[in-house]
């Protein structure tokens, strides 16, 4: 597979992840996209040394961006919406911050699983540790002591996040994990340009007057761009052979991200109450039978699905040709239906249809997208690196920030010229 096809692949996948994770929110939803990313990257690497960890490597993915989920961004889209260049340009800036968060300790924390050897395994129980205290420290300095509130009155964990990516980026710097930290870099970048440029197209869209989930929208950017860094970064270094594959390992990461993570949306988004009301929006005669009904669709979905896991990662985690052409492939495509369906069957899609105006009339079309991507790849073989790059200095690092920068004082001029105070406005100053 060429660089493109790789990095347009990884980016359908966790661009629809992002985007149905918007029906669901938070740590967990943003945890099933995270599983997606991943396994695109290791359905389209065709390395067997990866395939053969593809469980482990999956949850690491899964972790990794969800630990974002837990900051809160509703007020400071807000400032986007302004007609006025500081309140603007502030909340875009702060977008790309919480978007870089949730791509550098995703791609950061899926990239250390990658970089991982039989000589060289990262001490997990040091990092997370780390991680932690970090984020405390920093959430307790930011906000308790200086006072540097981001998005008030709503939730300041974005320090607590920031105090994470601090620790993670010291820990794969200080044990020289300097490829893992690199795509933690560039997938930060990307889900950073990807959140602030999607709230730059929600806008855009609002002011247009089109009826459409421009909301949804930015959640796909923001995945989309998110990967596209992540893959690039990727598939531009050479790896070294991988560890050897812990079976109990697997299989506990295997019940994690087929069974635990859907079990928790489960819980979480699917409640009697919310399919009552759909059923009574949607015009059907008993509501509450339509609840239970789709209660128990949900929960069919999850014991078949995680059923047909164990018997197939059973049979085939040792036949390599067979996971490598076959198994993780469509294990891609059928985990990324599995999300589909569950969106949909909590915002009653199958009953109310598929009209063009919704934003999750195109999920299935990203799919089949991502699919004929894959398909006219499939046998050929993904060369790692593509091309080789050289290792980039600080000075290309501050070079890339500053272009980042530059576009988001682009695309503030363009908005705060094209409209007047909108709905849902916010102003910090």
């Amino acid at each position: 597979m060429s660089k493109s096809s790789f990095m347009i692949f990884t980016a359908l996948i966790l661009g629809l992840g992002w985007a149905i994770r918007g029906h669901f929110g938070h740590e967990w939803g943003a945890s099933w996209a995270g599983a997606m990313g991943a396994l695109a990257i290791l359905a389209a690497s065709k390395r067997k040394d990866w395939l053969r960890r593809a469980p482990v490597l999956t949850a690491l993915g899964a972790v990794g961006w969800a630990v974002g989920g837990m900051m809160s961004y509703g007020i400071v889209i807000g400032y986007g919406r302004g007609d006025d260049f500081g309140n603007v340009l502030y909340g875009l800036s702060m977008l790309a911050v919480i978007g870089g968060l949730y791509g550098f300790i995703g791609g950061g924390l899926f990239a250390l699983g990658l970089e991982t050897t039989e000589d060289k395994k990262p001490q997990w129980a040091s990092l997370i540790t780390e991680m932690f205290i970090g984020g405390f420290l920093i959430w307790g300095f930011f906000i308790y002591q200086l006072e540097w509130f981001m998005t008030p009155p709503r939730s300041e964990l974005w320090a607590g996040c920031l105090g994470a990516a601090f620790a993670l980026s010291w820990y794969l710097y200080r044990e020289g994990y300097f490829r893992a930290l690199r795509v933690a870099g560039y997938s930060a970048l990307g889900a950073g340009f990807g959140f602030a440029f999607g709230n730059f197209i929600q806008t855009m869209g609002y002011v247009s007057g089109a009826h459409y989930n421009w909301w949804n929208v930015m959640e796909f950017t923001l995945g989309f761009c998110g990967a596209l860094g992540m893959a690039y970064a990727v598939i531009t270094r050479k790896w070294p052979q991988s560890a050897k594959p812990s079976k109990i390992a697997n299989w506990l990461a295997l019940l994690f991200v087929a069974a635990v993570i859907p079990l928790i949306n489960y819980i979480d988004a699917f409640e009697i109450k919310g399919f009552v009301k759909l059923a009574q929006n949607l015009n059907i005669d008993n509501p509450e039978q339509f609840a239970v009904l789709q209660m128990w669709f949900g929960f069919i979905i999850i014991v078949i699905i995680t059923i047909t896991s164990v018997i197939i990662w059973h049979r085939y985690q040792d036949q390599e040709e067979r996971l490598l052409k076959t198994i993780m492939p469509y294990a891609l495509f059928i985990y990324a239906l599995y999300y589909t369906v569950f969106g949909h069957i909590k915002n009653g899609i199958f009953y109310r249809g598929f009209p063009l105006n919704s934003s999750e009339t195109p999920y299935i079309f990203i799919i089949l997208l991502s699919y004929i991507v894959w398909f006219f790849n499939r046998k050929k073989d993904t060369q790692f690196p593509v091309k080789m790059v050289k290792p980039e200095s600080w000075k290309c690092w501050l070079t890339i920030i500053g272009i980042l920068l530059f576009l988001l004082i682009i695309i503030t001029i363009i908005s705060i010229n094209s409209h007047g105070a909108l709905g849902g406005a916010h102003e910090r100053f």
